[in-house]
Order: structure tokens, then sequence, then C-alpha cells
């Protein structure tokens, strides 16, 4: 699958592999891992008119409610080709488009974990509640133009001192994968 963080500029990406067998909740916790999201707010799937996510009262729409994540398996609703949304934290409204590029073969009929993975990607996740993409990308800007600056100072000390948004780290999301998977988190 590759996913997009829409309207970003360069674009926001990660490449994933991930067992068909899995469910939309437990994709929803490995996007979280995969782009660096803490999940820290409501998230919704749409395939097509369904929507997917934690059903909620106050917010469903009676006629058309949405659907647990827990009791949809990926590939019961998903195959090659197929492109899908994830909207993450409503306020900023991070827009994810989703494209599955290719469905594999299972490797072993007898092993039942769960294959997952972050194959690829590029740039930073924006900091919880930077916003929104516009104002993320007026941050990414100021700190392109002058990184020090009295104007990126506060959003840098709060983003965290270290935070790049051209960096992308690969290995410490595989290890947050692999830190959910291990704990049971995720199944």
């Amino acid at each position: 699958m590759k996913i997009e963080l829409v309207d970003t500029t360069p674009l926001i990406w990660r490449r994933l592999v991930i067992g068909g067998q899995a469910s939309f909740a437990t994709l929803h916790h490995v996007i979280q891992a995969a782009m660096g999201w803490h999940d820290a707010h409501l998230h919704e799937f749409r395939v097509g008119d369904m929507r997917i996510g934690v059903p909620d009262e106050e917010f469903d729409e009676p006629d058309h409610p949405t659907v647990f994540e827990k009791r949809v398996r990926l590939d019961r609703l998903l195959a090659t080709g197929a492109t899908f949304t994830y909207l993450y934290d409503f306020g900023d409204s991070w827009l994810h488009r989703i494209s599955v590029e290719q469905v594999r073969k299972h490797a072993n009929q007898y092993d039942d974990g769960l294959a997952v993975g972050v194959e690829g990607g590029e740039r930073a996740c924006p900091p919880e509640d930077a916003g929104g993409v516009g104002q993320y990308q007026e941050f990414v800007a100021s700190f392109e133009n002058d990184p020090y600056g009295e104007e990126t100072e506060p959003v840098r000390t709060w983003a965290g001192l270290d935070f790049d948004p051209a960096r992308f780290d690969r290995p410490a999301a595989n290890a947050a994968i692999a830190r959910m998977l291990w704990n049971g988190w995720i199944k």
C-alpha cells in the first residue's frame, strides 16, 4: 500500500506491507506508527460509500453508520488497484489517500503471523495539532528559510528541537510497529 498525506508539498508518503487478514483497526495503528502520529485524535476510513472506524452515536449518521473497524478485514474489501481514504484528526483534517499497489500471495500457509512493515517513505509527518496542511506548509516554508528564526522557534520547540521536516526515519517506524506486535497491541 502507498499512503500519501494529501495536499502536502513536497509529498509526505509511506509504503507499507500488511497482511490481508489484518483488520482496519490494525491498519489504523500501523499507519499511526508509519506516519509518526500519536493516535491522539479520532479517525475514519472511507472505502467507497462505506465509513469504517469506531462507531459513535453522537456523530454517526443514522442512514450511514460507521462499520466497526475491528470487524472488517482488509482482504474482504481491497484488491490491487483499490484506493480509499483515511482521515486522522477531524479538527486538523489530515487526509491520507491510500492505494493498494499489489496483493501478494501469503508465502507460508502455516504461518499465522501478521506480515507488517514500512518499505519506504519520504519526509517527516507533521507534529500533532499542527493546524492542518496549510499551517504546516507555512511552518515548513519558514523553517527551511530560517530554521532558527523568531517565527519558527516556538513551533520548533513544540515539535522537538531535533525536528526536521525532510527526515523520515524508517527504522524507527518499523521498530514502533514491531513493539506493537510484540506487546500484542495489534493482531
